[in-house]
């Protein structure tokens, strides 16, 4: 098993700037760094992300993972569009693959909280949704406009969203393409605790050591029961 200090290291050198890895203790801290394309989701930060998953999936010391992005202005403003277009034929498979890794982040046996620090659309909405707990800023703006561009939520946002605030909701996000803010977020269920902006990473860090002060085990079997509970009868 790796320590705190050596999976830090090993991380920073597998893994490129798009994407800042930091651990404290019990908690990794995961920062999308793209602010000049507003945290856009691209092919490097999906690689990236996938990477620290992997490499923290076995560590008994991590518990708890905080997922944000830099700056103030967006959590994740959805996928990198000028890539996606480039890609041309090859459009299904590179959606497919960011869809197999935000799905292996929803499917981690770490509690992952979603620090939304402004911008949570499309692709970003949905990475929002694969976390287990999302806390936003006030400032913060949530939406899938993907309608408007002649296309559909692609990483598992139709089945995850009806999931969470029910289907007339999510039809409304999705059907409009309307961005909402983030009171109207937490009153759909979309989130979980709205903060002010300054406090978002008091708060998030916060709440992650509460989490993380509990016993492993505890959260592991408690994340497990809900996600395949979800599916099942009362009686199964």
């Amino acid at each position: 098993m790796l320590g705190t200090r050596s999976l830090e290291t090993d991380l920073r050198k597998e893994i490129a700037v798009d994407v800042i890895f930091k651990q404290e203790q019990s908690i990794a801290y995961v920062t999308i760094n793209r602010e000049e394309s507003l945290n856009a989701l691209n092919g490097r930060v999906l690689k990236n992300l996938e990477e620290i998953f992997l490499s923290i999936a076995d560590s008994r010391e991590v518990t708890t993972v905080v997922i944000t992005g830099v700056g103030n202005k967006a959590f994740v403003a959805g996928a990198d569009v000028a890539e996606i277009k480039e890609a041309g034929e090859g459009r299904p498979e590179m959606i497919e693959e960011g869809k197999r890794i935000l799905g292996m982040i929803g499917s981690s046996e770490k509690v992952v909280i979603a620090s939304i620090n402004g911008y949570a659309l499309g692709g970003g909405c949905e990475l929002a949704l694969f976390c287990d707990i999302r806390i936003a800023s006030k400032n913060a703006k949530f939406g899938f406009p993907e309608a408007k561009l002649g296309l559909m939520p692609g990483y598992g946002g139709t089945q995850l969203l009806p999931r969470l605030v029910g289907p007339g909701k999510a039809k409304y996000l999705m059907f409009s393409g309307d961005i909402v803010t983030a009171e109207e977020a937490y009153q759909f269920g979309l989130i979980d605790r709205i903060c002010e902006q300054e406090r978002l990473f008091e708060e998030t860090e916060a709440l992650a050591r509460r989490i993380s002060a509990n016993g492993p085990l505890a959260l592991k079997s408690i994340k497990n029961a809900i996600d395949k509970g979800m599916g099942l009868s009362l009686h199964e």
